[in-house]
């Protein structure tokens, strides 16, 4: 390994400033930033204050991610034939899967690497993550150059025009999931788009819960045969990393052990969701919409609320970055999802929707519950 350190120092002054290929120093820092830890520190914000560089941390977030992964390429094969056997339905959904993601880094690194040349700037570590987390959240089924339209979107408008990691406003892997939602709705929603078999078309359990007006969304649930334990493994249709909840918390567990993940940001998104669930089942007996009797336990199982709160919400850069501030970000996006969800029968899912709007409202959390901190200590000050 040290011949290699050797060569890689060698040819660093050919890609710093004034060298022949300081333009592309950019690639010079990703090869030698993935072989090994830099002994800097980073410039600008994110900032992380720990042993733990940023590429260590979204490493790990990487590997957080794998058993959702993997149960998800598991889970597209079963969805298209469920008799075929655990090996066949692992090779099904590889070869659903990996295109879809292979798709999401070959363009969306492109245009990280292609602004890090023209910015001369290093190319982010967050990429690694974003690249990753929209194909988890896409059909398994949809085209690759709508992942490849989705991935530009959000890199580019959703980060780079902003200045980059650390100063998106919004998550790049929601933006660009949002863009594709709205820009092409048919690929992105209904009960065809989520198994590979037309044959085996199935509606999935938000669908379910939704569908008949004045029922009760937890019986319709039962009769369509979505029981609690299958709701928390997750052999149902559904966005390919989202439907295990076994999956989801063991890499919860990952990211809260290693402390990449805020567990304020989590708990404060349960409480908020089991506060407006509570809310509408005390309102279901007026009214004739049957999600108002899904209970928390239902909200947490059903689509994407689980992982959208595990590692959508956690983003360390569009999440809100006061301890206070985490539990109302928090707080908010839970209880959102359920108003979305139960609110507008027309979009039951709610939880893209949900954390997008917490990020643009977390700056504002930061500086309301900074100022609070300012006024008490000087309050404080002031009676010494």
């Amino acid at each position: 390994m040290s011949v290699l350190r050797s060569l890689l120092d060698r040819v660093e002054p050919h890609f710093s400033k004034g060298g022949r290929f300081s333009r592309f120093g950019a690639l010079y820092e990703i090869v030698d930033t993935f072989l090994y830890t830099p002994g800097t520190v980073t410039p600008g914000a994110p900032h992380v204050r720990d042993a733990v560089d940023m590429k260590r941390s979204m490493f790990t977030v990487i590997i957080a991610l794998l058993p959702a992964l993997l149960f998800g390429i598991y889970n597209t094969g079963y969805q298209a034939d469920p008799g075929a056997g655990l090996l066949q339905n692992m090779q099904t959904g590889f070869v659903a899967v990996l295109p879809l993601i292979a798709i999401s880094y070959i363009v969306g690194g492109l245009w990280e690497v292609l602004f890090g040349i023209v910015r001369r700037h290093d190319v982010n570590e967050g990429f690694l993550v974003t690249g990753l987390l929209l194909p988890l959240t896409l059909p398994a089924g949809i085209p690759l150059w709508m992942v490849a339209l989705g991935i530009s979107f959000g890199v580019v408008i959703g980060k780079e025009v902003t200045g980059g990691t650390g100063y998106n406003i919004f998550n790049p892997a929601l933006v660009a999931r949002a863009f594709l939602f709205f820009a092409y709705p048919s690929e992105m929603s209904g009960d065809a788009v989520w198994s590979m078999a037309d044959e085996l078309t199935r509606a999935t359990p938000l669908a379910v819960a939704s569908s008949v007006s004045g029922a009760d969304g937890v019986y319709l649930l039962k009769e369509a045969g979505y029981t609690l334990q299958q709701l928390v493994i997750g052999r149902f249709p559904g966005s390919i990393g989202e439907t295990s909840k076994v999956a989801v918390l063991l890499g919860a567990i990952v990211l809260l052990v290693t402390r990449i993940g805020s567990w304020r940001i989590m708990t404060g998104g349960l409480l908020g969701m089991t506060a407006a669930s509570l809310i509408a089942n005390a309102m279901a007996p007026s009214f004739d919409n049957p999600s108002l009797y899904l209970t928390p336990v239902h909200h947490l199982l059903m689509g994407s609320f689980a992982f959208g709160l595990v590692f959508m919400a956690t983003d360390p850069v569009s999440a809100a970055q006061t301890d206070r501030g985490r539990w109302i970000y928090g707080i908010l996006i839970g209880s959102l999802i359920v108003m979305i969800r139960v609110l507008n029968q027309a979009f039951p899912e709610g939880v893209m929707l949900s954390i997008l709007l917490a990020n643009a409202f977390s700056p504002m959390i930061d500086y309301f519950v900074l100022r609070q901190n300012i006024a008490r200590r000087q309050k404080a000050y002031a009676r010494q």
